[in-house]
Parts: C-alpha cells; structure tokens; sequence
C-alpha cells in the first residue's frame, strides 16, 4: 500500500496546475476569513467566563458595575463663570447620549448648594465652593485649574457600544465651542482599553512587516546556494494567510499575547520551507524534476511531519492554561505550524514543476571551505564531549539547577498597564486622573441567596462593613444598600423587616440599582488605596478568610470578584499554569518519542530541554524579566521549538550506528552533518522572533528577548548537551543488549 505522502507526490507531478488551482482556492476563502478577524481586550482574555469565577465576575459587571469614563478639564481657571458654563452645556449633552446613564462634576455640587442654579459671579462663585464638602471639592476639583467630570454608562453594555459612546462624546468636545485655553481630555479605563486595542492592530502590522524583512534578509543571506531563494518567504506568507483566514472563520479573537505567535510562526514556518527546498534542490541535481519532487515529499514529509508534531505538542499544552488569550495562544500556534508545514509541503515541489526548475551551479570554494570549516569544528567539540560526557552534563545541569531555583523567585506581573506602551496617551492620561482623583479601585464583595433585603442579611452586612474598614488600612470606604437605607432613615439602621421595606420605598430606583438586583443579589464596595497587585492579592485572601469567619446568615454567600480580584488571581493562574504546562509538555513529548521510536532512549532528546527549562529561568533572573501571561508559555514553547534540533540530531545518530560506525565516530559525525544545517536553521528562526523586540508593547518585546534566548539556548542544547546524553544512551543500552546477548549465549 502506497503511503499518503507518495499519493501526493504523484498528484503533484501528475496535475501541477489542478493542485494549484486548488490550493488558491483555498488561499481566496482564506482571504474571506481574514477580514472576519476580531480585536479583543479587556476582561474576556483574562479570565474563562465558564468558570465559576468568570460567571460571577461576568454576572457581577452586568447586573451592578458601570464603566465610567473620565473627562479632564484644564485651563487656568476652571471656576470661571464661561468655563463653568461650558462644562455645564457640555456635561447636559453627554448626559443625553444613549447608554449613558448619568454624569457627575463639581458642576452638580455647586448647584446643589446654590439653589440649583450656576453661580453667575465670582462671589457666588467662592460661596457656593465653601458650602461643598471637602471630601468631594478634593476629588473633583484638585485645583482652580483642573477639575473632572465622571459620565457614567448602564451597566452591562457591550465593548462595541462602550467605544461607540466614547466616540461620540470625543465627537461632541471637539465640535463643542469651549472658552480660549480650555483642553478636555477623555481618559478612564474605557478609553485606555479602546486606545490598547486601536495600538494592538497596528502593533500586529509592524510585528508581521518586521519580522518577514528579517526573514527575506536571514533567507538572502543563508540560503543563496540555491535557486529562488525566496520562495520559503513566500510559502511562510501562505500559511499565514491560512491562518489568520481560519482565525477569522471559526472566531478565535486577536489579543496582545495572540499578535506574539505571528513572528513565532514565521520563525518556525522559514524552517520547514528551507528544509523542503534544500531536499528538492539536492534531489534535483541528480534526477529528474517529477523524481525530485515524489522523492522528497516521501522522504522529507514524514520526517518534518514528526518535528511539527513535536513542535505542536508543545503548543497544544498550552491550552490547559486558565488564561483565555494564552489558550489562543497556544491554538494559533498550532494552526499556524499546520499550514506551514501543509503550505511547504505542496507549495516547493508544485512551484517547482510549474517553473521546470533547475538547480544553481555549485557554490565558490571560499565559501564551500567555510562551511567545511564549521562543519569540522562541530565534529571536533562534539566528538571531546561525548568521550567525556559525565562532567559535560553535570556542569550544565548544575547551571540548569540554579535556574530552577531562580525561578521561583521572578516576580509575577498581571498589572495591565505595564504591559502596553509606556507613552501611550491613555495610560499618561490615565496616570494623571489618578493621581487627581485618588485611586478609584474598588473590591466588591458580591451577596447572593434568597433574602437578601432581610434585616438579619442586611445587620451583617452593617457589621462587616465597620469591621472592614476599621481593621484594614487598606480599606478606604464601604458603599452598599445599607448605607442609603441609613441615609433614607435619619441616619439610623432600621430595626425591623416593615421598616427596611418602607425605606427601601422610598430610595431612587437609580440609586438602588448600583448595589440591590431584586431580593437575591447585592453587593458592597469596599474603596481601597493605591496599591500594587501582589498587595492586593493578599488584601482578597484576607477578605475571603474575613467571610469564614465572620460568615453570613444561612442560605446567603459573600464572594469578592470585581476587576481587582481578576487581576491579583491572574497572578496565582499564571504561577501554577506555567509549571503545569511545562510538565504537560514534557509528558505528551516523551510519550509521543516512545510510540514513534518504541525504545527507551527516546528519552534522550527531552534530557537537553530539561537543561535549557533551567537555562530559561536562570536568564531571567539575572535580565530582570517578569513573568507575564505571555513569558508564562515559555517552558511549554521551548519544548515545542528545542524539540526539531535534538530529535533530527537523534535520528542521525542512529542512522550513522547502523552503518556500523562505533559511538564516538557516530556522534561527531551527527553532529558535524546535521549541525550546520540546525544552525542555519536556528538562526533564521531567530531572525524571525527578532521582530518580537520592535514591538511597543512591553509585554511582546519582553517575550521576544527570551525567546530569541531559548533558540540559542536550543542550539546549544543540541549541540554540547545531546553528544553527551547520546553517549551515556549508547554506552548503558549496548551494555544491556550485550547482557542479555551473553545470557542467551550461556542458556543455549
């Protein structure tokens, strides 16, 4: 029975224009799928909302919490009757826009306390500012030359909706006709995820120009020896394509960490085209163009098919993550190295019989003798390791060791801000509201069960808010249904189940709405202090052991959630996922060797990667790097991508044992032939993560350095650390088949 890929070799050679036809078909319906692509930010790619902590968090932000958007006033006197009436006319058009669900400045607190009209002179002016309380004055009016109005969306509206109405409100200032020197800036978290999402798309087109000039620029300088050098550029391009049209398809969004798999992609795509080109070149020298093409789609296939397979492994255990875009992370890894493979496979030899190609003349001697040269070099290090493996691999490993160590003291990052440019006008802006306003994070605890308005629910929640804010420092205020039921009853908690119903009455639906979602859910919001996320990830741990112990009436539940509670657990997810994603990896490609090799020195390839695992941490430590949502896939990468080195150097070193050459010989000789040709390859796989370091985006440009670092650190894995696994392999399983051949020889 003929094997697939000899069936698609004949195809290939048989009907050359039929296969391209079709293969542009389906290039035409990837196109399609590529302007169905989605940009994604926000909470959606941080957490699963189909685990309980997403569907609280999800239920929480529609059903009480409303996006605010902030607008800066400056000019030099904000409290200048022309400015006042402008923010006035300004606020009242806001307020008219659909979603918006009201709005609130120092505007509001100064008609309040001026009889409902805007002061019309200055003396009116200075009164009505005494009579305002302090606290608010601070907040909303930090100086005679600033002030901020806060617009207040309905809760629950859609991201699209959200950056509509913020294009509307950017809309009405800049139409708007505001007193000479008056600037209005529109900040908050909606407009910083708008501006991170509008800075994402154009990252993604830097990131993929980049990194294909990298790719032509590695190509024409490593690859000239054979003719079209180009095309594995076009092929990577193909398969790109493929992938962004199939991303489009079956909906998976573009994120901040999705955009780094593209250059991760051409890094790896570059591989398998070189490696199907350089085979169709050498078989082409020495037969015919059909023979070239069946020859090395029967050959070469099933061997890069196993590299892609290991290289996908590493990838696939990516999806276990509990972080949603480091799932689609890992997914369109995998697609991608799918269609790059696929794409090489068909593309090289098609392309060749569409052109009737011919192979280059033989390279200049100059060159020819260098490559001798580093061929030899290989041969020689390769050969001195393997005669001493045990101090080799204890040396290195020690190195390995201290980086494990070493990992476990990076820091975690999950602060959002940081991941983005450091000069984005959003995050700037936002900056400066902030140190206006004062933080504005809030911790909700979420209360659910039936009978939430009873008075026994409604005292503990009374006692839980004093208890909090009076034991914890970090704690500011406690804002619930409670405190309006207090202000409602003359300062006083109502003392039974008629008078809390009477006062729930007579509160403002619109007040109410923001903390009381019918009798079974409510929710208190604890204000907080600036503080960083791992302080924060202990404030949350201490609220839920505050809730044990100090726990609700029967049938009623209080969890925190909110965006706080979000971030500071992204930090426990991403600790615990890399390392389990690093051993996934690891099983699924020791398992995946022992099926195809059906020996236990399958293991030797897995062994280097352990080294670099460790090498990877200890790089870290000593750069400074955090670990992120997007470093956190490191381990499981590093296995997918140091996998192809040390299995093709595995492979050759059984192919040279069973030519009958003894271990040492057979190890330089491994080495020295298929050295060079992983170096080339390494090296323009590090052309294409390069373009990860132009990236704006801390995140991204962060993770380019370290994977531009794990490729050196693979090829290094392969070339001093596999010679002398290989020779420790070799030596304890001759000893064990020569065992049990003299066993065999004495029972006979």
């Amino acid at each position: 029975m003929r094997s697939p890929f000899q069936l698609i070799g004949e195809s290939i050679t048989r009907r050359p224009v039929a296969v391209a036809a079709i293969f542009l078909l389906v290039f035409i319906i990837a196109l399609y799928g590529m302007g169905q692509t989605t940009m994604e930010t926000g909470r959606d790619t941080y957490i699963d909302k189909n685990t309980p902590r997403g569907a609280l968090l999800d239920k929480y932000l529609d059903t009480f919490k409303s996006d605010s958007i902030m607008l800066l006033v400056e000019c030099d006197d904000v409290l200048d009757t022309d400015v006042l009436a402008y923010i006035d006319q300004l606020q009242t058009e806001i307020g008219r826009e659909e979603y918006v669900a009201g709005t609130v400045s120092i505007i509001d607190m100064v008609k309040q306390v001026n009889g409902g009209a805007l002061p019309a002179s200055e003396a009116e002016i200075i009164m009505a500012k005494e009579r305002v309380p302090p606290e608010l004055l601070s907040r909303y009016l930090p100086s005679n030359m600033m002030t901020i109005s806060v617009v207040t969306l309905t809760p629950g509206v859609s991201k699209d909706t959200r950056d509509q109405v913020l294009d509307n409100i950017e809309s009405r200032i800049s139409f708007s006709d505001a007193p000479p020197g008056v600037k209005v800036t529109v900040t908050g978290s909606p407009a910083f995820a708008k501006q991170m999402g509008e800075e994402i798309n154009d990252s993604m087109g830097v990131l993929i120009g980049a990194a294909m000039l990298l790719m032509v620029l590695a190509v024409g300088l490593l690859f000239g020896h054979v003719r079209y050098r180009f095309l594995p550029v076009f092929v990577v391009g193909t398969g790109l394509i493929l992938t962004f049209g199939t991303m489009g398809l079956v909906g998976i969004p573009i994120s901040m960490v999705v955009i780094g798999a593209f250059p991760v992609l051409i890094g790896i795509g570059i591989d398998y085209a070189i490696q199907f080109q350089s085979r169709f070149d050498e078989e082409a020298r020495h037969s015919s163009i059909q023979e070239a093409a069946i020859t090395t789609i029967r050959n070469s296939g099933p061997a890069i098919l196993y590299a892609m397979i290991a290289t996908s492994l590493g990838f696939i255990a990516m999806w276990i993550s509990p972080v949603p875009m480091v799932r689609d992370f890992g997914m369109v890894c995998v697609m991608g190295v799918i269609f790059c493979y696929i794409s090489a496979l068909i593309i090289v030899p098609t392309f060749g019989m569409l052109v009737k190609y011919r192979p280059k003349a033989e390279g200049n001697a100059s060159t020819g003798s260098s490559m001798e040269a580093y061929d030899r070099f290989l041969g020689g290090v390769a050969g001195k390791i393997a005669k001493h493996p045990v101090p080799i691999l204890l040396v290195l490993g020690m190195v390995a060791l201290v980086g494990v160590q070493l990992d476990a003291t990076i820091p975690i990052n999950s602060d959002e801000e940081t991941f983005v440019p450091d000069d984005m006008p959003a995050v700037v802006d936002l900056q400066k509201m902030r140190r206006t306003m004062g933080s504005t994070d809030t911790l909700p605890l979420y209360i659910r069960g039936d009978g939430v308005t009873n008075l026994d629910t409604l005292t503990w929640m009374k006692e839980f808010e004093d208890y909090e804010v009076a034991n914890n420092e970090k704690i500011t205020s406690a804002t619930s249904i409670v405190t309006y039921l207090i202000q409602y009853n003359g300062g006083r908690m109502p003392t039974t189940q008629q008078e809390v119903a009477e006062v729930l009455e007579r509160i403002p639906e619109e007040t109410k709405k923001p903390y009381l979602n019918g009798d079974t859910e409510t929710v208190i919001e604890f204000g907080l202090v600036e503080m960083e996320n791992e302080v924060a990830l202990s404030l949350v741990d201490r609220m839920r052991s505050d809730v044990a112990w100090k726990n609700p009436p029967p049938g009623i539940t209080a969890t925190p959630t909110g965006m706080i509670e979000m971030f500071t657990n992204l930090m426990t997810d991403i600790s615990e996922s890399k390392t389990t994603m690093t051993v996934l990896g690891f099983g699924m490609i020791f398992v995946f060797l022992l099926l195809v090799y059906r020996k236990l020195t399958a293991v030797s390839p897995v062994i280097p990667i352990i080294f670099i695992v460790g090498w990877n941490g200890a790089i870290m430590y000593l750069l400074g790097l955090d670990y992120t949502p997007l470093t956190a896939v490191l381990g499981s990468m590093t296995i997918g991508v140091a996998s192809e080195y040390t299995i093709l150097i595995m492979e050759r070193f059984q192919e040279e044992r069973r030519r009958g050459k003894e271990r040492y010989e057979a190890i330089q000789q491994a080495v020295q032939k298929i050295g060079t040709a992983i170096t080339v390859s390494g090296m323009t796989t590090v052309f294409g993560f390069s373009a990860l370091l132009l990236s704006t985006f801390n995140i991204i440009s962060n993770f380019g350095i370290v994977t531009v670092i794990t490729v050196g650190f693979s090829l290094l894995g392969a070339i001093l650390v596999m010679p002398a696994v290989l020779s420790l392999m070799d030596r304890f399983g001759r000893q064990g088949t020569d065992e049990r051949a003299e066993t065999a020889s004495t029972s006979l």
